[in-house]
């Protein structure tokens, strides 16, 4: 199962600033978006392997490349695993898209690691890996935070994050009052996105817990996993405060193949404070 593409090296120390442990800083750069409108993807990529049971990236590129996001919130991103052939998925996928690509560890796997990332079409000023709490019999969850300049001197936080998949909510609920507390607690007013697959319907507390605190960019509860005939809405763009952000558009696109999961694209404008 060998890339269409072939794997191209970066020098050793910018993979290491892509590496982010829990509350370090890095730095890029890129070309800031001169639009107020920002494009949000938030995508499960099952560590890079296909429906097809191959490994693909270029597949996954093609798919995020294809609706032109400034922001793309990543989960189930491998990082020289061997199941990943070794390879930094999201350095990868940020050469594949001309993005900027950010990964959180959440736990050593595979000889690698696993956690988040994010992909930005715009500099990066701060980022800090957040750990989330969890059982110890459960995999590790982690946030990870970018706050980023856009040319209407606002400062974007984004967050990309990943929450417990099991049947109890437990550790679901608590990893929601962190996210609260982390970024809707005496709030500095900077605009927020909060972006990944949060494994809980709709209607569940763990998302009754988040609406307090977090408006919802879609109307519908349209399903996003499994990407075959897809059941249940479990991929979320949530932002915050409500009085900064305007939807123009939310839809999950029709992809069954590069994931488990459908990638949800939400569209939204910054408005004048």
């Amino acid at each position: 199962m060998m890339l269409r593409t072939k794997s191209r090296k970066l020098a050793p120390f910018l993979l290491f600033l892509l590496m982010v442990a829990p509350n370090n800083l890095v730095r890029a750069q890129s070309k800031v978006d001169t639009l107020r409108t920002v494009r949000v993807l938030t995508f499960n990529i099952y560590h890079g392997e296909t429906m097809k049971g191959d490994f693909d990236l270029d597949h996954i590129a093609s798919v995020i490349h294809s609706v032109k996001p400034d922001f793309v919130a990543l989960q189930e991103v491998d990082v020289h695993t061997e199941r990943a052939k070794k390879m930094n998925i999201c350095v990868e996928l940020g050469l594949r898209t001309g993005l900027i690509p950010l990964f959180g560890k959440s736990m050593s796997f595979d000889g690698g690691y696993f956690g988040t990332g994010i992909l930005s079409r715009n500099p990066i000023w701060k980022v800090q890996n957040h750990k989330l709490p969890g059982s110890e019999d459960r995999e590790p969850r982690g946030a990870l935070e970018a706050l980023i300049p856009l040319q209407s001197g606002d400062t974007l936080r984004f967050v990309s994050t990943h929450l417990d998949y099991g049947k109890e909510n437990r550790d679901r609920l608590e990893q929601a009052k962190m996210l609260n507390a982390l970024f809707a607690q005496d709030d500095d007013g900077t605009p927020t996105i909060l972006a990944g697959d949060l494994n809980a319907l709709p209607n569940s507390p763990t998302m009754q817990l988040l609406y307090g605190n977090w408006k919802k960019s879609f109307l519908e509860n349209v399903p996003t996993a499994p990407s075959k005939n897809p059941r249940a809405k479990i991929d979320y763009v949530l932002f915050r405060p409500a009085n900064r952000w305007k939807v123009s558009e939310t839809r999950v696109i029709d992809e069954s193949l590069a994931s488990d999961h459908r990638p949800v694209l939400s569209v939204l404008e910054l408005l004048p404070e």
